[in-house]
């Protein structure tokens, strides 16, 4: 059970159960069993097959990077591999199987497009992890599909200000996943391993981090009030990683330092989203 939470990296469970709560719960204006059970869902489970996914077929990279084996990624032996991918089918299949009860077309295709990214990032030869640009697509999938599918469950209306909040939020993703892949450079190329970082380099990928969020930001500014402040909120992740604009291929380890920053950034600004959904909702 030790080794299953930690493949499931707590720490990055409210990035994907927030997103979903909050698009729902903001749909619909009131909180139902589907609530409950979808949050549930994207907490745990989705986070388990997402990480344990990933844990298992990274393994041998793993092994060779400093930064794996805590919060940033368990490093399981071998012989729970086996265990860790059973886990992650039989906690997934029975939510998803309810919860598409419960959806449209559109939200069900959501919810298949969401898992089928969840595979594809890390198993074996598809590996969408080792193809350059998809990479930071697929990962931002991860976390942007729990909201688009919170939102079409919740009936919500796609008018042009939601749609600037998906695309800013994917952008958002994109950006946060380049960035991460900064710090993987020589670990990834020692295996053999393709990524965004390894293809564009350390330099010109945090470059593309810092387009990518100031790109987010602006977005923002095309969503009903008070959206635009959200765009705010770009501005502490630009500082995050403006610093490492000119880190080196051999020196990229070093982004490591902005990552952690990374992590707990997400809980500050997660918050100041709260209060402005909050506002949104006293307004509407």
């Amino acid at each position: 059970m030790i080794d299953l939470l930690l493949t499931s990296r707590p720490v990055s469970w409210v990035n994907t159960a927030y997103p979903f709560a909050a698009a729902y719960l903001i749909s619909t204006g009131g909180i139902s069993w589907v609530l409950v059970v979808g949050t549930l869902f994207f907490l745990i489970p989705y986070n388990l097959a997402m990480y344990g996914i990933n844990d298992v077929f990274d393994y041998e990279s793993d092994l060779r990077n400093p930064r794996k084996g805590g919060a940033e990624g368990a490093v399981v032996d071998r012989s729970r591999h086996r265990g860790i991918l059973w886990a992650s089918a039989l906690t997934t299949v029975p939510f998803a199987v309810v919860l598409a009860t419960q959806g449209g077309v559109a939200a069900n295709l959501v919810l298949l497009l969401s898992l089928a990214a969840v595979l594809a990032y890390s198993a074996p030869r598809l590996r969408f992890k080792e193809r350059s640009f998809l990479d930071s697509m697929t990962s931002s999938t991860h976390f942007v599909s729990p909201a688009v599918y919170g939102l079409l469950l919740g009936g919500a209306e796609f008018t042009g200000g939601l749609w600037c909040l998906v695309a800013a939020y994917f952008l958002w993703g994109m950006a946060s996943h380049a960035f991460g892949a900064v710090q993987d450079i020589v670990p990834d190329r020692e295996t053999g391993l393709g990524s965004v970082g390894t293809v564009l380099g350390a330099r010109a990928t945090v470059l593309a981090a810092v387009v990518a969020y100031a790109a987010a930001g602006l977005l923002m500014l095309g969503t009903a009030w008070p959206g635009p402040l959200a765009g705010l909120l770009a501005l502490p992740y630009l500082a995050n990683v403006l610093p490492f604009l000119g880190v080196d291929d051999a020196g990229s380890g070093a982004a490591n330092r902005g990552w952690r920053r990374f992590l707990w950034l997400n809980y500050v600004t997660g918050f100041a989203v709260t209060l402005l959904l909050i506002w949104y909702v006293v307004i509407r």
